[in-house]
């Protein structure tokens, strides 16, 4: 079924590639901005530009108007947030909020919410599921667990059909380098292949993490989209792989990927390891599973279109 999506931030990292993605499903995808006079990308030119004051109830509230479901991803990155605090809980929290509202009033169906896993602390470490009581640390998993909680009041009174997807380490080929998560750490590696020639971190790469291709994170979002309001149950779910991963092994799968791609080997520099091995990850995605959803669990195939653009883009 074909839907009518406002996306928030979809000119961003994981954005861009839900909107190719929402677009190639055949759904409707007006990509909401706060950049005033943003031109529609090249690299999605079908899709209509809506400009939103995010302090402004009646901006929000027009942008609503005829619109199906709602993917807010807009917010302050983990960076701008512990640089400030403040403008975290306007952006990620009350701007948030005021969305809501406005769809609330514009009558859409289906508002759906991108949260962090770190709102379950940091590191995440344990088995965790959707009851684990949350104990977020950060600013800026702080600030998203405010907006997940009106998301869910919304959602247990009825108001609207409220999702609050709480995302692991997801990673994958931006749309465009100029997207600036380079940062992150599988994208900070294949750009460090492509202009450095060695893979160099800073650690020994022992901590676990739960990765999830950008490919699966659009497949679920999908996913959600069509699910029957029924099946939705309290609207909270984890989105992860379900399988913990060293950062070293990450960083051993790129260092392979590289060597299929060009034929050459790469150097991995790390400082000396301590010994102590580091707490067990479970994060566990088995709510949003019994719901049907599937993983296709395609890393490699991520990996080689990261370091794929980092040579055309950055590499020597």
């Amino acid at each position: 079924m074909s839907h009518t999506v406002l996306l928030t931030g979809g000119l961003g990292y994981l954005g861009g590639r839900l909107a190719c993605a929402l677009v190639a499903a055949g759904h409707q995808v007006r990509c909401g901005t706060r950049r005033p006079g943003a031109l529609t990308p090249d690299w999605l030119p079908g899709m209509p530009m809506v400009t939103l004051d995010w302090a402004s109830t009646k901006v929000l509230t027009e942008a609503c108007q005829g619109v199906d479901c709602i993917i807010h991803l807009a917010a302050m990155n983990e960076v701008e947030s512990a640089r400030d605090p403040v403008g975290a809980l306007e952006m990620n929290g009350l701007a948030s909020l005021r969305l809501l509202e406005a769809a609330k009033a514009a009558g859409v169906r289906r508002f759906v919410y991108f949260s962090t896993a770190h709102v379950y602390g940091a590191p995440l470490q344990g088995n965790i599921d959707e009851m684990t009581l949350p104990r977020p640390v950060h600013s800026y998993a702080i600030t998203h667990k405010v907006a997940e909680d009106f998301v869910l009041a919304a959602h247990d009174r009825k108001q609207i059909e409220g999702v609050v997807i709480r995302l692991s380490n997801g990673f994958g080929a931006p749309v465009t380098p100029d997207v600036d998560r380079w940062t992150l750490l599988v994208n900070d590696l294949c750009r460090q292949a492509a202009t450095s020639g060695e893979l160099r971190l800073n650690s020994a790469g022992s901590q676990l993490r739960d990765f999830i291709t950008l490919a699966d994170v659009a497949r679920a979002v999908n996913h959600l989209l069509e699910l029957d309001a029924g099946q939705l149950a309290d609207g909270l779910f984890n989105l992860g792989s379900g399988k913990a991963m060293s950062i070293l092994e990450m960083t051993e799968r790129i260092a392979a990927r590289w060597r299929a791609l060009t034929g050459r080997d790469i150097a991995i520099v790390r400082p000396a390891g301590d010994g102590v091995p580091p707490p067990a990850l479970n994060y566990r995605c088995d709510k949003l599973a019994a719901t049907g959803f599937t993983l296709t669990g395609q890393i490699d195939r991520e990996i080689d279109d990261t370091l794929q653009l980092c040579l055309r883009a950055f590499g020597k």
